[in-house]
């Protein structure tokens, strides 16, 4: 029997105006999402996954301390607690990335993995952080991850997590592929520019290269009043061919949705023997300083 697992990626624009108080912000957002989450467990999905810091908008593109009060600890936090009790209640597994607090004045990036019976697993930290002008100050909030690249087993599937700019570092999607992942999620948030060419073949290439399926995702809309470019979305499955074959739109909402046959990355490492003929006794210039 084909081992079919459904996931769906949620995309979706900011609600509130990021001038409005910080819990009307996270309410609204979260508040729409487990709408939508609602509609993929009624799709059948088994495996849901939101976008980067979903429950607000991308408030990096400024440099305020005023963002830092939407931190939680993970997983004690209000929001993973909530998301828990859903996935309980649904019967769905769950990536939710938020805004991490470990101690006062110690912040992370980090994506929360829940399982089909509420569990929480564990979390992975973000752990590539960019300082790229305009509008992209992540090294203002985030400390560089230390989790490495954890694989979670949720029973019927392995799943990985890489968020967003990590996906420009073949190394730790490597890492994950070796740790036994079959499903990588990347939780985004990127304008269109010079990262959507990069979008397009970056994570394709990682699934090509490590024989797994990605599901890359991206927000929507231009958020005031940074209007730092347009978030075009456009999120997708890749399957370890490297061929995207479903799709989100670039400019709405959606709820995208999608059977991935796990049996394919077995038969595509039969092909394509790159873990067989890796050369690891040759790499280590590449962890030198």
């Amino acid at each position: 029997m084909a081992r079919i697992v459904r996931c769906s990626l949620i995309q979706a624009k900011n609600v509130e105006p990021a001038e409005s108080p910080l819990e009307k912000i996270k309410k609204a957002m979260i508040d729409k999402h487990v709408e939508m989450i609602r509609t993929a467990a009624k799709d059948g999905a088994q495996i849901v996954c939101l976008q980067e810091i979903f429950y607000g908008p991308y408030f990096c593109a400024e440099q305020t301390t005023r963002w830092y009060d939407t931190t939680e600890k993970v997983p004690d936090g209000p929001t993973v607690k909530l998301m828990m009790d859903l996935c309980k209640e649904l019967g769905i597994a769950m990536v939710v990335p938020v805004y991490e607090v470990e101690e006062e004045g110690v912040y992370y990036n980090t994506a929360a993995v829940i399982d089909r019976k509420g569990q929480f697993l564990g979390k992975y930290r973000k752990t590539h952080i960019p300082q790229v002008a305009p509008g992209f100050w992540e090294k203002y909030y985030f400390r560089p991850g230390n989790l490495g690249y954890p694989v979670f087993d949720l029973g019927f599937a392995k799943i990985g997590v890489y968020i967003c700019y990590d996906r420009h570092f073949p190394e730790g999607a490597r890492a994950l592929g070796l740790n036994g992942a079959e499903i990588v999620f990347n939780p985004s948030a990127t304008v269109a520019g010079l990262s959507e060419h990069l979008w397009k073949i970056e994570q394709p290439a990682h699934a090509v290269a490590n024989g797994y399926f990605v599901g890359a995702i991206n927000r929507v809309g231009t958020e005031a009043p940074w209007n730092i470019g347009e978030f075009y979305g456009s999120s997708y499955f890749c399957d370890p061919r490297g061929q995207v074959f479903a799709q989100a739109s670039r400019d709405k909402d959606e709820i995208l949705t999608s059977d991935l046959d796990l049996d394919l990355i077995a038969e595509v490492r039969k092909t394509w023997q790159f873990y067989r003929d890796r050369r690891p006794d040759m790499y280590g210039e590449l962890v030198k300083p």
